[in-house]
């Protein structure tokens, strides 16, 4: 599959996506406290998207049966939201991505549920630290080894499990679409970057084992030793120059030296 680079036009509407995607964990952040249930979160989002004109993307794809995936503590990614219920020193990834006239958005992040360890607090920390890192290796020239490596290479100097079943993707008229974005890399590899490619960077972070295991609803990813693992998520646009954050907002951590 070849790589789509998206006009000036085009990358309007990708804009429009994007800041509506990072919206909804703005609206939802509030909700996250203990007592609810991911199912309740889910409901929330669901009404958010369709009431503002856009549709949840991940509802009814590929057989998904949520608006929007729920991961706490040990799940990895692609947490099917439903009857469980928050407690205080929870962690949970709530991923988004919604199709606003014809063009997808995708983000996540990580919330809190009361206070946290010192242990899961710094893998958050650490997680967005190192999707920053891969971030800022988007230039035109650049390749995705690149990305891959700078992630890999913070996240192993903390001795954390970095996961590489599941990786970054090409975005734009579809969900999933050229190129891959590995979270682990070698330098100067893989596709080159080029000026309107747009896709997600969004490393999973492991406190033990990088290995996962499937649960029976054929969607669930935990960490093989159900040890915490922390997701977050951004779609970037390569610039003439570097890069653009497309699903950047105000709340969102970002380094000193980020450029949004």
């Amino acid at each position: 599959m070849s790589v789509v680079l998206k006009t000036p036009a085009e990358l309007e509407k990708m804009r429009a996506s994007c800041r509506f995607a990072a919206s909804v964990l703005d609206f939802i952040r509030p909700h996250v406290r203990a007592g609810v249930t991911t199912g309740e979160l889910d409901q929330l989002c669901h009404a958010y998207i369709v009431e503002h004109g856009a549709y949840p993307a991940p509802l009814n794809y590929k057989g998904f049966p949520k608006s929007i995936c729920t991961s706490v503590n040990e799940v990895v990614c692609h947490g099917v939201p439903g009857e469980r219920r928050l407690a205080h020193g929870d962690i949970i990834n709530i991923d988004i991505t919604t199709i606003l006239d014809g063009w997808f958005g995708d983000t996540s992040e990580m919330f809190t549920v009361g206070e946290v360890s010192d242990a899961a607090q710094t893998l958050i920390d650490h997680t967005r630290e190192a999707m920053w890192l891969g971030i800022k290796e988007v230039a035109p020239g650049k390749t995705v080894g690149d990305i891959g490596a700078a992630i890999s290479e913070f996240a192993k100097q903390h001795s954390y499990g970095v996961v590489e079943v599941f990786c970054g993707h090409g975005i734009g008229r579809e969900m999933h679409m050229a190129p891959q974005i590995p979270h682990v890399g070698k330098r100067g590899s893989g596709v080159r970057l080029r000026p309107g490619m747009t896709f997600t960077i969004e490393p999973m972070l492991n406190q033990g084992t990088a290995l996962c295991d499937l649960l029976a609803d054929k969607w669930t990813a935990v960490t093989r030793d159900r040890k915490l693992s922390a997701q977050t998520e951004h779609t970037i646009l390569v610039t003439d120059d570097g890069y653009e954050v497309l699903t950047m907002r105000a709340s969102a951590w970002r380094p000193a030296d980020a450029r949004v």
